[in-house]
């Protein structure tokens, strides 16, 4: 009998932001040069094999967390400001995520720019797929309509995602 235990047996993995990630985006590690120290993560570039699963969260780095003096002369702690920890979920959870493109239910789904999903198409390399579209009747280009986190352009779609990565 192995004296190994799994490392993460239930529930998401924890990461840090690197820079402003919503909840929904596909991330990947910052740094892809081996070895790092740089274990921070960003929002997955588009058709990357280096996805590590879905941002359960909005996070964003924090630059400084300690405001001006109190009457007491202690610090203030800021903590209006988004959390700089994300959690990741990843390996068969069916879970929201953005899509940027159309896709039919059941249909194999890759990264796409700024960490969305897109169709994987015919012959999709193996290392790109991160899961199947589990969106009720399939995400169509007239679903496109939305903004990720309220910003930039309205040609996304929040959907349901079965991930296998």
């Amino acid at each position: 009998m192995s004296a190994v235990l799994p490392h993460y047996k239930m529930g998401p993995a924890n990461f840090q932001a690197n820079v402003l990630i919503y909840g929904g985006q596909l991330v990947q590690y910052n740094a892809t040069a081996n070895p790092t120290t740089d274990l921070t993560v960003i929002p997955s570039a588009a058709a990357s094999v280096r996805i590590l699963g879905v941002a359960g969260n909005d996070a964003a780095p924090i630059v400084t967390q300690t405001g001006a003096a109190n009457t007491y002369g202690q610090p203030i702690i800021d903590i209006s400001v988004l959390g700089d920890y994300l959690s990741v979920y990843y390996g068969g959870v069916d879970i929201f995520a953005w899509y940027s493109g159309a896709v039919v239910q059941g249909n194999l789904v890759i990264g796409g720019a700024n960490g969305t999903l897109v169709t994987a198409g015919a012959g999709p390399a193996a290392d790109q797929v991160v899961g199947k579209c589990t969106q009720p009747g399939g995400v169509a280009a007239a679903m496109l309509t939305q903004q990720i986190g309220g910003q930039g352009a309205a040609s996304f779609f929040l959907g349901r995602v079965r991930l296998t990565i």
